[in-house]
């Protein structure tokens, strides 16, 4: 097992804190990432809701690629039926240019039906939308020929790039995947990568893990294209401490209202009780040591972290990248913390940088009494040498 590691970033935020400052932190956030050795960060794209704040992951990524050296940068995922096909893939190029080659694209539907009825459009749509939208602009990114293309939402006539993407032949691009098999029939179609983000949901998304390759490799076959393990992201919902009990104590800032958040948005189900109503009197530290036991959350240590990469290894049969998901959990502080504690203690037991010095580790401890006893000798030679020749005792 060798993974990649990264952040799901979409950003969350509480409404009632000042939304300026909760962006630079954001921003600031990246950086972190960036000096702690994350290979990647996904930005989404939301219009409603109050909790989502980034209404153009393209904006967010050029501030942020001025700000980091090395992290890739990923728009994840931007909502395909809300954008003309060539005014976005010719940003997207734009964009692999500003960023020095580090962008990625996800695609996605567009999860918040709220959106999708400010502009008008019938939610059913979407991913008919996407897939229609993400055929035209994988085209005009990756071939010169001019495209004409014509559905209900958008006409192409003639349609080329000025500026092709500096990647080549393109950068990586990715389709969400929750719990339906649109995501990975997609990916296989298009040869592209996929975005599990769902991964650790109780209600179907770890069940569907195990499903999601075969699907996505039938449909490749389907199409001629080829599909990649490692191109498979894996999303899990993580923060930690030193201890489990500190990292249920920090997720007490924030789990309400992401509960709040979760029940009212993509991922509640008609007849799940009123949120209001769990959270009327509830215990919020027996509330994260529930999403802890049902494998949802890793609100713990760097070992309880460990245990669930590993379920996902298994549970999957290999993936690519793991990214955490981020949200206001807990205080920035915090998050901060359980950032840099994940990439010193959890990144390396699965990249390959622990191989060697553990190798080199035990060679020394296991030979640890002859190695004493041959560093004394030579010692206890060199001075007795030393007086043989009539030197100073």
């Amino acid at each position: 097992m060798r993974l990649k590691f990264g952040v799901w970033l979409n950003p969350f935020h509480k409404p009632g804190q000042n939304p300026t400052l909760a962006l630079r932190r954001d921003l600031e956030l990246v950086e972190h990432l960036d000096r702690l050795g994350f290979d990647e960060v996904w930005v989404g794209q939301h219009h409603s809701g109050g909790f989502e704040l980034v209404g153009s992951p393209e904006v967010f990524i050029a501030a942020a690629a001025e700000r980091t050296k090395r992290i890739r940068l990923g728009a994840g995922v931007i909502s395909v039926p809300y954008h003309q096909p060539l005014v976005l893939a010719d940003r997207l190029a734009m964009l692999d240019h500003l960023t020095g080659g580090r962008l990625m694209f996800g695609a996605g539907p567009g999860a918040h039906v709220i959106d999708a009825r400010m502009m008008g459009f019938d939610y059913g749509e979407q991913r008919r939308r996407l897939e229609e939208g993400l055929e035209a602009i994988i085209h005009l990114l990756t071939r010169d020929e001019p495209l004409t293309m014509e559905t209900d939402w958008f006409r192409l006539r003639e349609a080329r790039l000025q500026l092709a993407p500096r990647q080549d032949p393109c950068f990586e691009i990715a389709v969400a995947a929750v719990r339906s098999p649109t995501g990975p029939r997609m990916a296989g179609r298009f040869g592209a990568g996929l975005l599990g983000v769902a991964a650790t949901d109780r209600d179907g998304g770890f069940d569907f893990v195990a499903k999601t390759w075969a699907l996505a490799e039938a449909e490749a076959a389907r199409h001629g294209q080829t599909v990649e393990r490692k191109r498979w992201r894996l999303i899990a919902p993580m923060h930690l401490a030193r201890t489990e009990a500190q990292a249920i104590v920090d997720v007490t800032y924030g789990l309400a209202d992401l509960m709040r958040f979760q029940f009212a948005g993509p991922f509640g189900k008609p007849g799940d009780p009123d949120v209001e109503e769990v959270l009327k009197g509830a215990d919020i530290r027996a509330l994260a040591r529930q999403a802890n036991a049902s494998g949802h959350t890793v609100y713990g240590t760097p070992e309880m972290a460990c245990a669930q990469v590993q379920r996902l290894w298994d549970q999957s049969g290999g993936f690519g990248t793991l990214l955490i998901s981020l949200t206001d959990v807990a205080e920035p502080e915090a998050m901060f913390r359980s950032l840099e504690l994940f990439a010193r203690e959890v990144m390396p037991r699965f990249d390959g940088q622990l191989a060697r010095p553990m190798a080199s580790w035990r060679q020394l401890y296991e030979a640890r009494h002859s190695v004493s006893a041959e560093f004394r000798g030579a010692q206890d030679k060199a001075i007795a040498q030393h007086r043989a020749q009539g030197g100073a005792p």
